[in-house]
């Protein structure tokens, strides 16, 4: 691939760009925002303007409902030789652009499993997809030469491919993707009328569960309508757990022994459920991330504590699969939670305390009892 087009400089969008770019490929960015494809420009994403002849792929940037359109358009223009897009629902697009009039032996549907809380170029990475899943929803009508060429995007742009039928991707990320967004708004408004003083005792298993709210309402307006009836039935099967939790709940809260007990069994099937369904969730090399570890180190609020870690973590030869930040509300320090395969936790703890890092909880280690456990102290606090 030599040369390619991308039609919306937004996250997405311009993210693609900067990957390309990288890897030596000459981008042509347009943009109906001149600020936006100048600011992408700016920052090394391509030329602004399109390619003197067709470009080997254009990347259409756009909202779902303007897929069809916008194919349509940038064909008559001779944009390139193949299409491909980026939104985050297939069917409603591939059905579009079947009725667009645009030709569909040149466009396959993709959607970068990828993103960020912020939006627009300033946000964008080139690093965004690396190791990444990329799905490609290919129709029956689809060439050969395209997928080649989608397929080439996507290994540029250091993603992972995964090839799937459209309705099968829709279905996939209403559940992995689209009801938590709506979850997640739902759990962040009941925060919109607290009193500041219990906004306060929020911690980072809030901020984690409402992360993803943080995001265009614009923008999940429109993905939300585009996969709407996929959306729907997951939300009608929450809402259904939902409706049987609710009622185990008020069961514990009432004097019945029959009420308690059938409460908590509802709610240990549905904690256990929750459980075995959190550990599907793949790490970054395809694995479970519950066959991880935590090593928890709290470490001051200075520049370059953090770093420090890393770097003795990194000296100790010790790969670490993922990690978290709990922030201290009002004190100079945070707490890091380091995982790694549980081969190597118990002794990079004792390493990293022979060091002197303090570790906060020792993996393997048996829980405090006794005068710590009653009083509260911070090894108590942290095994709990």
């Amino acid at each position: 691939m030599r040369t390619a087009a991308v039609v919306g400089t937004g996250l997405i969008g311009t993210s693609i760009a900067l990957a390309l770019t990288r890897r030596g490929v000459s981008v042509y960015l347009t943009d109906t925002d001149e600020s936006a494809v100048r600011t992408a420009a700016a920052l090394g994403a391509g030329l602004v303007g399109p390619p003197p002849v067709p470009a080997d792929i254009a990347v259409l940037a756009v909202p779902p409902g303007r897929i069809g359109a916008v194919l349509a358009e940038q064909q008559a223009r001779g944009l390139a030789h193949s299409y491909t897009d980026v939104a985050s629902v297939k069917g409603g697009p591939e059905r579009e652009v079947a009725l667009s009039g645009a030709d569909p032996s040149v466009f396959i549907g993709g959607h970068p499993m990828a993103g960020r809380e912020r939006s627009g170029p300033l946000a964008a990475c080139a690093t965004l997809f690396d190791e990444r899943s990329w799905v490609l929803t290919p129709s029956a009508h689809t060439s050969r030469q395209t997928v080649n060429r989608a397929l080439e995007t996507v290994a540029l742009c250091g993603a992972v491919p995964m090839l799937m039928e459209s309705g099968t991707h829709d279905r996939a990320v209403a559940v992995v993707s689209h009801t938590p967004h709506v979850v997640a708004s739902l759990v962040a408004a009941r925060l919109e009328h607290l009193a500041p003083e219990a906004a306060q005792l929020a911690g980072q298993g809030l901020r984690d569960v409402t992360r993803i709210a943080d995001s265009d309402p614009r923008l999940w307006g429109d993905i939300l309508e585009a996969n709407a009836t996929a959306v729907a039935e997951v939300l009608g099967e929450l809402a259904e757990d939902l409706t049987v939790t609710v009622a185990a709940l008020r069961g514990l809260a009432t004097d019945d022994a029959d009420e308690r007990a059938q409460g908590m069994t509802l709610l240990a099937d549905l904690l256990g459920r929750g459980l075995r369904g959190r550990r599907r969730i793949a790490g970054k090399h395809g694995t479970p991330t519950a066959t991880c570890q935590p090593v928890r180190i709290l470490i001051g609020d200075q520049p370059g504590e953090l770093a420090r870690l890393l770097a003795k973590a990194s000296e100790l030869d010790i790969n670490i699969e993922d990690m978290s930040i709990d922030h201290s509300p009002g004190k100079p320090s945070g707490l890091v939670e380091l995982m790694v395969a549980p081969a190597s936790a118990l002794g990079m703890a004792e390493r990293l305390k022979d060091c002197g890092w303090r570790v906060q909880r020792v993996p393997g280690a048996a829980r405090p009892t006794g005068p710590a456990a009653a009083t509260g102290t911070p090894a108590a606090r942290t095994a709990a």
